[in-house]
């Protein structure tokens, strides 16, 4: 027995010297705290280490005793195998050498990727995303003018509308609020006059019309892209106050749009974007009693291809067929202690907005229009924790457009400028952060007028 351990130590020996000489230096030996018996060995060379018996503390009965055991105990033998490390955390690369971890895919496949594919898709992203898209190349850049990729937009459901606004401190750049992501943006028109105060005053497929109010000239552009037209001098000048309104001919601007312009005395103009020209020129028909007093507060609602003025003397309704050419009026009595009062529309339904004052408290009201009765009937109000903000104060409310359901109201008074939106959907009052100056600013704009209009990247003037 003695003999048998004199071998294995002599053994254990020449292993501690052909690491020795491998490695110009001593292994690392260490004793496992489990195990103080057993001497591991570790080369620096080698992610293994080996785990040998601690002969020079360990008795040949003991060792001899070990050796048996191992029959009988298969794992412990285990101990003079490799002893392997913990197994090191493999990158994504590594667990996945067939993909790319950036995201780059084949330059071959983005060739083959169809162009109709690509354009639907596109045309489904948010109009902010896609703006932001359009800067990755030029061939994106360019799908605003491309005729398919227009037809794709033109398919899809309009969007929720925006609202380009003009404010007392500036009435010569645009400040546009986005309601779905309640945000401001500050687009700039280049090709608007400078010198003179442009008013929006209707939109039509995402163009917004726009009125010179020092030389009654009309504009016609999409703050998105910056599409631009000067439409021509009107056949006569009218220096009074005029109502503007605007029509698709079809489903989009491909087709060409109308604008009409009515003042108090009856006369009116309709402007056609494919005959670019003024036509029509004429004076609202003798049954319609004149002068019309137009409430040039409220602005022209568009339903299909008929707008709607409100009148307020005799209160009521005007209406103008911008395909047929004819005129009606509908005599309409409001509702009593109103002010302030707009049209607007939600579908194929007329909707009124109004504030509501009895003695100190003011409320903002809207009434849907009865066709059968043509009266006006109450079906919603703000919230009566928001009303009670008002008591007491002289409110003034101011319409900033309405589209596709969705009303943007201005309340002030001296101490206070508010902007609400109302879903006349979901019946669902929301308040809209304030305007502040661009780029870093903290000063909060107050808002004159503004129009809503759809936002299209494919809309051309």
């Amino acid at each position: 027995m003695e003999e048998d351990l004199a071998m294995l130590r002599h053994l254990i020996g020449q292993l501690q010297e052909l690491l020795h000489n491998n490695n110009n230096g001593s292994p690392l030996l260490s004793s496992p705290s489990s195990s103080p018996s057993f001497l591991v060995l570790h080369h620096p060379q080698f992610q293994n280490g080996w785990c040998l018996p601690c002969i020079e503390e360990t008795s040949a009965d003991d060792c001899c005793d070990l050796v048996m055991a191992a029959g009988k105990r298969p794992g412990l033998f285990n101990m003079l195998e490799t002893v392997k490390p913990p197994p090191l955390k493999r990158t994504r690369k590594e667990r996945n050498p067939g993909h790319d971890i950036t995201g780059n895919m084949d330059q071959d496949i983005w060739q083959d990727f169809p162009q109709d594919l690509f354009e639907a898709v596109v045309s489904r992203l948010p109009i902010a995303t896609f703006f932001q898209f359009r800067a990755v190349c030029r061939k994106w850049n360019a799908l605003i003018d491309s005729d398919s990729f227009s037809r794709y937009c033109t398919e899809l459901p309009q969007t929720i509308p925006w609202f380009y606004t003009i404010t007392h401190e500036n009435v010569n750049s645009g400040q546009v609020y986005d309601p779905s992501l309640k945000k401001w943006h500050h687009p700039v028109i280049p090709a608007l006059p400078k010198k003179s105060i442009v008013l929006p005053m209707a939109s039509a497929g995402g163009l917004v019309c726009f009125l010179d109010i020092g030389h009654r000239n009309f504009y016609v552009s999409n703050p998105l892209t910056k599409s631009f037209r000067e439409l021509p001098a009107r056949s006569f000048k009218v220096w009074s106050r005029v109502a503007v309104g605007m029509t698709l001919n079809g489903n989009s601007t491909s087709h060409g749009y109308k604008v009409l312009w009515v003042g108090c005395e009856g006369e009116y103009e309709v402007y056609d974007s494919l005959s670019n020209v003024w036509t029509k020129r004429g004076t609202i028909p003798s049954n319609i009693k004149l002068p019309v007093l137009l409430n040039f507060k409220s602005q022209p609602v568009a339903i299909h291809s008929t707008l709607y003025f409100m009148l307020t003397e005799p209160e009521g309704i005007l209406s103008y067929d911008m395909v047929s050419g004819k005129w009606k009026q509908f005599i309409i009595p409001g509702p009593p202690d109103l002010s302030d009062h707009t049209l607007a529309a939600c579908g194929e339904r007329l909707m009124l907005v109004g504030l509501l004052t009895k003695n100190a408290a003011t409320c903002v009201c809207i009434w849907e229009l009865q066709k059968m009765t043509l009266l006006w009937k109450e079906v919603d109000r703000m919230p009566n924790i928001w009303c009670l903000e008002f008591y007491g104060k002289h409110i003034r409310m101011n319409c900033l457009g309405n589209k596709g359901c969705l009303i943007l109201l201005s309340l002030r008074s001296r101490q206070m400028n508010r902007l609400i939106t109302y879903n006349a959907v979901t019946r669902e009052w929301t308040k809209v952060p304030g305007c502040t100056v661009p780029r870093g600013g903290r000063k909060r704009l107050w808002i004159a007028c503004g129009t809503a209009f759809h936002p299209s990247p494919t809309a051309r003037a």
